[in-house]
């Protein structure tokens, strides 16, 4: 079962961006030094619409320059209103309603202090759930590039789904663009495996932690470089120090952040992801493009929450 969105201005025109990635439900808890064991916290919460490749959507939505489209699986209980979020940021949702599970929720710990570090305590759900059945080749149609969300690679039946896009996208010579999404499931899923699995894509967005993980480097500039031997166009995400552009075994350009008061720094690297893939699709060089995703990773360290405003 599938619940398809209204659609924006932009929809319906060549050139659009397909995510294929997680929606999640995000209980943010903002709270100000350690946790108390065995007491109470006192804490700012707020349940705000999230997942990383939803996220990644709504920012590249935001510019209202390319049509994004997204597919992901939810549950029945937060289907229309992550489809209503969905499509209040510009993104065309074609969302699958899983029928067994409920949508996947994550506990956002954001310490409110100088760097609003955050830790995550995951339940995927339904967003792990996608399978080959949820993919039509038919969703490629009028779509230039595919991004795909690394946490679909640490599931059984969304990791086949990845291949079987990524099969779809090279046989019509569409771009593959894959984010790593987590340090902490990389390890789980093994770094060998992981590259094995995105053999062929055309650009990866590594965290530093992810790049030097995937490397096992402890340089991210050398990591990004050894990475860009495998993969064509490497971008990797360096929080307050901007980002690298690796290609051919060598780092080309370090991009300046943008500064910024964090508050809460949950998806700010979606963000920027979202960001560069929308700047690609107007006709940017990836120096401008990240320059472009340093802008909106600074504009959602400084919300709480994940995504950028609704669009009016």
């Amino acid at each position: 079962m599938t619940t398809e969105g209204p659609g924006t201005a932009a929809a319906h025109r060549s050139g659009a961006l397909l995510v294929v990635g997680d929606v999640i439900t995000d209980v943010v808890a903002r709270h100000r030094g350690p946790l108390a064991a065995a007491t109470d916290t006192t804490a700012a919460i707020r349940t705000v619409p999230g997942g990383a490749g939803a996220n990644v959507a709504c920012w590249a939505a935001h510019g209202g320059e390319a049509e994004v489209r997204l597919l992901g699986r939810v549950g029945a209980d937060a289907a229309a209103w992550h489809e209503r979020e969905l499509a209040a940021c510009g993104v065309v949702p074609r969302l699958v309603v899983d029928p067994e599970v409920p949508t996947g929720t994550v506990i956002c710990l954001v310490d409110t202090g100088e760097a609003a570090e955050r830790t995550f305590l995951t339940d995927s759900g339904a967003a792990l759930r996608l399978e080959p059945a949820d993919w039509s080749d038919a969703l490629l149609d009028g779509v230039a590039r595919l991004h795909l969300s690394g946490y679909l690679l640490f599931a059984e039946p969304s990791r086949t789904l990845v291949a079987v896009a990524m099969e779809s996208a090279r046989a019509r010579g569409v771009p593959v663009s894959v984010d790593p999404a987590s340090a902490g499931f990389l390890r789980r899923l093994g770094v060998d495996r992981f590259l094995s699995l995105v053999e062929g894509v055309d650009i990866l967005l590594p965290s530093r932690d992810e790049a030097c993980l995937l490397t096992g480097l402890p340089d991210p500039a050398d990591a990004a470089a050894k990475l860009s031997r495998h993969v064509p166009l490497v971008v990797a995400k360096q929080g307050a120090e901007g980002a690298l552009i690796a290609r051919s075994g060598a780092v080309r350009a370090q991009v300046p952040a943008v500064p910024a008061t964090p508050r809460d720094t949950t998806g700010a690297g979606d963000a920027f992801t979202g960001a560069f893939l929308a700047a690609l699709l107007a006709g940017a060089a990836p120096e401008d493009a990240a320059a472009r995703g340093c802008r909106a990773g600074a504009l959602a360290v400084e919300r709480v929450g994940g995504r950028p405003p609704a669009r009016t």
